[in-house]
């Protein structure tokens, strides 16, 4: 499995120090950022890949929930608090664990386990569907039904062959909750499910619906590799 990259969200630099020496005792653990401004953590976080938030909520500007409340489901995150009482309010988000302060190694090691075995998870061809957020909803979909997903902005459009879903989320995001094998990028803006195919040619991608999408150039190769592939 890839490394796990995750930023550290603290107002107590001690708290901070703490978290980073255990980060660094996890092989597949990757920390890419650590900041005790949520400010700074949501700018970051827009701008750069990340996949999990050590996250304490009790902070001044912004809170822990608040900070979640604005980035949506596009990280994963395990809380970190002093105070038990916000425990419940946080799992209605994409929550994976929660730790009370003081945290020893041996609690952290078992969140960081769950969030391994959901990153895989979500990795795993084999699973069906997934949930998205969109309309203030979690809607179930099928990767089968899927037809493409288009990049729109700060939003991608998930089209399946029934409707479609506009999400908080980006493309890059998208790439990885989708099973490898039977989807692949073939334009800055699209995603496309192989098994969906009904024609192509060195420009463009004909759909099942009739959806007509082009190749870009620097995703050409990679889409060829994918349908030889997928014809073996």
């Amino acid at each position: 499995m890839n490394r796990i990259k995750c930023i550290i969200v603290d107002d107590e630099p001690l708290a901070i120090l703490l978290l980073e020496s255990y980060v660094e005792k996890v092989s597949f653990l990757e920390l890419v950022f650590s900041t005790e401004n949520p400010i700074d953590a949501l700018d970051y976080i827009q701008k750069n890949e990340c996949d999990l938030v050590f996250l304490d909520i009790q902070m001044p500007e912004l809170t822990g929930i608040n900070l979640m409340r604005i980035l949506g489901d596009k990280q994963k995150y395990i809380l970190t608090t002093a105070y038990s009482e916000y425990a419940l309010e946080g799992y209605e988000y994409n929550i994976i664990d929660y730790l009370l302060k003081p945290i020893s190694f041996e609690r952290f090691y078992k969140s960081i386990l769950k969030a391994q075995e959901r990153f895989e998870m979500s990795k795993n061809s084999e699973n069906s569907y997934f949930y998205v957020k969109a309309s203030g909803q979690q809607h179930r979909v099928n990767f089968e039904d899927i037809l493409f997903v288009e990049s729109i902005k700060d939003y991608v459009n998930i089209k399946t062959s029934e409707q479609e879903y506009i999400v908080l989320d980006t493309l890059k995001s998208m790439e990885k909750q989708l099973p490898e094998s039977s989807f692949v990028r073939i334009h800055k803006s699209f995603i496309i499910n192989l098994n969906q195919i009904q024609n192509f040619d060195i420009k463009k991608v004909n759909l099942v619906d009739n959806k007509e999408i082009p190749i870009g150039d620097m995703y050409k190769h990679n889409f060829l590799i994918k349908i030889k592939k997928q014809s073996q």
